[in-house]
């Protein structure tokens, strides 16, 4: 597991320092630390699990609570290097929820940070930059400035690429941090702004970074970024070959993004092509490896439970088509790139072209990934229980379980309905409007659709100033999905209070209105709602669809739908239809 310790590095550092209590001193816990520590570096599970579990009890024992987390952070990692994701998300939510629990606000950070490393694994940047940035917030404000460089250069590794002068603003950052509070960690920092300096193609500066950093090892210094600085250098020596050769060699799982920078600087379109397909090759293995790992043994599962088989083999098949053919589009588009370029020029443009798919399809991956994977968790848990000879509970139990795994199955038809919908819905034009609908009779069915989902205590009101007879010509069932769709995202962020529906009309204007009384909803956020995967609690459910589907169908309706920012007791969505 080559690319293991790089990443333990990268956790202890970003976690901070504790003053050595007296237990630590003792032969009875460094034995336990020690035990821990070198299973985990050997990725053995059946030692490193009995030897976490000793240690995190000797640690409730002695009331450390801070090393205690520390250590649940280092199991999540462990699953993160042997690319288990799902299970490292999933214990990192129970982190955050348990330090909730019990209060410990000044440890919150820990999981905000590990959150941060996941999101960052799979490729979603931008979440990743905001679990870090809230990280760094929550170290400020308990004084753990000590620790708070490693976190701005987490920062600047998912920056770097997208925004280089928010890079370089982060690590001068750093650097003052550093300076006044760990002294020790300037002169890595140091040598990874000289990096940057690569990246960004200056290439003098570089070189100036570089006879620094030559002067600090020669004084006895060293940094984790020694070995990518010296291959730069090689490269900017012109040895593009000897570079790319030591970042193969050297770099592990982050050589093929090293060696497609190489290949580019060098203007070796045609290298840089090739190893920015076998970069994407690597990381399409990876997310193989996450997504078969939540659905093992899924597939046997379900053959057993008779009841729910069917059903879910044709979800499954859905599922699985749809992989099949983004799989077919994304080879098509190569192979139509490749067999049409003839000379330097055109492998370029193909190099260009292949790297905004590969975005694409990262970004599918991410925001399906989760989403998916916990459903399919349940069944998969249910489907044991009942398919083990042994079991003993009554039909009344049994009937619960058949339940809940219908539920789940239905949660996954429903995000994929979702999908559809949403690709039916960009690619048509305005609806067909055939349908005579009475408007206060759909309002009702909405809210009587809407009950058996709202938390407990929380109510619902129809005020209309409509007459029963009131009927408009339009698209019932788009009219039906835009209702029930408002009303569901209401639900799902009102604990306590009330959901109103409204209905008034102004000359030809007929006025919808979603009211709750829920979380609500930031005014800088009032747009960005309403895009597609878009979703402002990562630990909510959904696909993040919703909003951006209600905002196509009632433009397909000739209408719109808002967020009225004026009202701040929740959320207050207003939908407005030119009535014929």
């Amino acid at each position: 597991m080559k690319h293991l310790i790089p990443f333990v590095i990268l956790l202890l550092i970003a976690l901070p320092l504790r003053a050595a209590d007296d237990y630590q001193q003792r032969p009875e816990y460094q034995a336990l630390r020690d035990s821990m520590r070198h299973a985990f570096n050997d990725g053995d599970s059946a030692r490193f699990y009995p030897a976490l579990s000793r240690l995190e009890d000797y640690l409730l024992a002695q009331g450390d609570l801070h090393a205690y987390y520390t250590q649940r952070c280092n199991e999540i990692v462990f699953l993160m290097n042997r690319q288990r994701i799902f299970e490292a998300f999933k214990l990192a939510r129970q982190l955050s929820n348990e330090l909730q629990d019990r209060k410990l606000d000044k440890e919150m950070y820990m999981a905000y940070n590990m959150l941060g490393h996941i999101n960052r694994y799979c490729g979603n940047k931008e979440a990743a930059k905001q679990n870090f940035k809230q990280v760094i917030e929550m170290m400020e404000h308990a004084g753990y400035y000590e620790s708070m460089p490693p976190i701005y250069m987490n920062i600047v590794n998912v920056t770097l690429t997208d925004n280089p002068d928010e890079a370089r603003q982060l690590l001068d950052r750093a650097a003052e941090i550093a300076a006044k509070y760990a002294p020790d960690r300037v002169f890595d920092i140091e040598t990874r702004r000289s990096l940057s300096y690569f990246n960004a193609g200056n290439i003098p500066l570089f070189l100036e970074g570089y006879k620094k950093y030559r002067e600090g090892v020669a004084r006895g210094e060293s940094s984790v970024h020694g070995r990518s600085m010296e291959i730069y250098y090689e490269a900017c020596m012109g040895h593009t070959d000897k570079a790319v050769d030591m970042a193969r060699k050297d770099l592990n799982d982050e050589g093929h993004e090293t060696v497609t920078m190489i290949y580019e600087r060098a203007g070796r379109w045609k290298e840089a092509y090739e190893s920015l397909k076998a970069q994407a090759e690597a990381s399409d293995s990876i997310n193989n490896v996450v997504l078969s790992n939540s659905m093992e043994g899924l597939r046997d599962q379900l053959r057993i439970y008779d009841m729910e088989r069917e059903a879910a083999g044709q979800r499954t098949l859905t599922l699985a088509i749809t992989i099949i053919l983004l799989s077919l589009l994304i080879v098509a588009m190569c192979y139509i790139l490749f067999s049409r370029r003839r000379h330097m020029e055109e492998i370029k443009q193909a190099y260009e072209h292949a790297l905004e798919s590969d975005k694409m399809k990262t970004a599918f991956i991410r925001n399906m990934s989760h989403e998916v994977r916990t459903p399919l968790n349940v069944i998969s848990g249910f489907a044991q229980v009942l398919a083990d000879p042994e079991l003993t509970t009554d039909t009344e139990r049994r009937k619960e379980m058949a339940q809940l795994i219908m539920q789940n199955t239905n949660t996954i038809t429903r995000q994929i309905d979702e999908m559809l919908i949403l690709a039916l819905n960009e690619s048509s034009g305005v609806a067909a409007k055939d349908d005579v609908i009475n408007v206060n009779k759909v309002l009702t069915e909405a809210l009587a659709n809407c009950e058996p989902n709202l938390q407990l205590g929380v109510t619902t009101h129809l005020q209309t100033t409509l007459a029963d007879n009131f009927t408009i010509k339009s698209n019932a069932a788009m009219l039906k999905r835009l209702l029930d769709t408002l009303l569901d995202n209401a639900a799902k962020n009102t604990n306590q209070g009330s959901i109103s529906l409204r209905a008034e009309r102004d000359d030809n204007t007929l006025t919808l209105t979603v009211e709750d009384t829920g979380c609500g909803i930031p005014v800088q956020e009032a747009e960005h709602i309403f895009e597609r995967f878009v979703k402002l609690d990562t630990f909510k459910p959904g696909l993040g669809l919703g909003l951006a589907i209600c905002r196509i169908m009632a433009t397909r309706l000739n209408g719109t739908v808002t967020l009225d920012t004026s009202y701040r007791q929740g959320a207050r969505f207003v939908v407005k239809l030119i009535v014929e």
